[in-house]
């Protein structure tokens, strides 16, 4: 019997957080050739709903609100608003509790708040809108900085592109890892970013304004188990080892010594997440000189030392 995936959308919703869970079920589907899954896209109203981006979609009504899996999905402030989010709000306070399993996208995380679906329960959403998240439902426990999270039958997601990590998630749950590992092959994305994964970067947040440093940084990134001293940095950067030193520092608020760690210790939690490898092995294929090193590496950046990074990574 076929698993039915209802997404409830609604005006202004954000496209991306529809189109990317929704493909990765109907590939799944193909990939499986057995049908596992009807997918339906509601609305209060039914009818056609147009997104944020103009682009409209065909609705169904919500009718008997019978689904094995219910997803709401985001769309930027417009469920942030108590008012906006009161209608959404009860269709899921009827259609959770008749579901095996309830998610959000991205700001959908307000409207399963709001039914009182998320007390007492780890969510997250988007990292621009966590803070209200919280301000307004202080009784969900929120994890501000992860790609997904799972409590219980509850599933929330980070923004846009997040919504696909958290249904290749359900699939592998469902039909197990071989089939969620071929659908992300067929999408050509990452299989799979472990929900704990940070929603930030450190290329990202270190974001400095110059070509040089950058390319001092995208070329750190992809050279990490090797030596990168401030001389072979600055030669990349085409600058004297002073200069760079300054302009790095300058660009990015930390010297080269602290970025190349916080790369190197972001993608060791990466590999730890995802992969069964001893943390010793890892610690050399990111470059730190030894294990202990990258230990306190992780206590400083994550507030936990490799082991207990993994042990969570397995909870999830």
């Amino acid at each position: 019997m076929a698993l039915d995936i209802g997404f409830l959308v609604y005006p202004q919703f954000q496209l991306l957080d529809l189109s990317g869970p929704l493909a990765a079920f109907q590939v799944a589907g193909r990939i499986a050739g057995n049908n596992p899954y009807r997918l339906r896209v509601v609305s209060p109203s039914g009818g056609p709903i147009a997104s944020s981006s103009g682009i409209e979609v065909l609705t169904q009504p919500i009718d008997e609100c019978f689904f094995d899996t219910f997803i709401v999905v985001g769309g930027g402030e417009t469920p942030t608003s108590p008012a906006k989010a009161a209608e959404l709000a009860s269709i899921a306070q009827i259609c959770a509790p008749r579901a095996r399993r309830v998610g959000s996208v991205c700001t959908g995380a307000f409207v399963l708040a709001a039914a009182g679906i998320l007390d007492g329960k780890h969510a997250t959403t988007h990292w621009r809108y966590t803070a209200a998240l919280q301000r307004l439902f202080p009784r969900v426990k929120i994890d501000s900085d992860r790609i997904f999270t799972k409590d219980g039958a509850v599933w929330t997601s980070a923004g846009i592109s997040a919504g696909i990590d958290v249904a290749l998630a359900m699939i592998e749950e469902d039909l197990g890892l071989q089939i969620s590992r071929a659908v992300a092959q067929d999408l050509v994305v990452y299989h799979r970013r472990p929900g704990g994964q940070s929603q930030f970067s450190t290329l990202l947040e270190l974001d400095p304004e110059s070509d040089r440093i950058r390319a001092a940084l995208s070329f750190a990134r992809e050279h990490l188990h090797e030596k990168l001293t401030v001389d072979r940095l600055a030669e990349v950067a085409c600058l004297s080892s002073r200069q760079f030193a300054r302009a790095f520092l300058t660009e990015t608020g930390e010297t080269p010594a602290k970025a190349i760690e916080r790369l190197r210790a972001e993608a060791a939690k990466l590999l730890i997440e995802d992969s069964l490898e001893p943390i010793e092995v890892i610690a050399k294929q990111v470059g730190f000189t030894d294990p202990e090193r990258m230990r306190r590496a992780f206590v400083r950046l994550f507030g936990q030392p490799p082991q207990g990074v993994r042990r969570a990574a397995r909870m999830n």
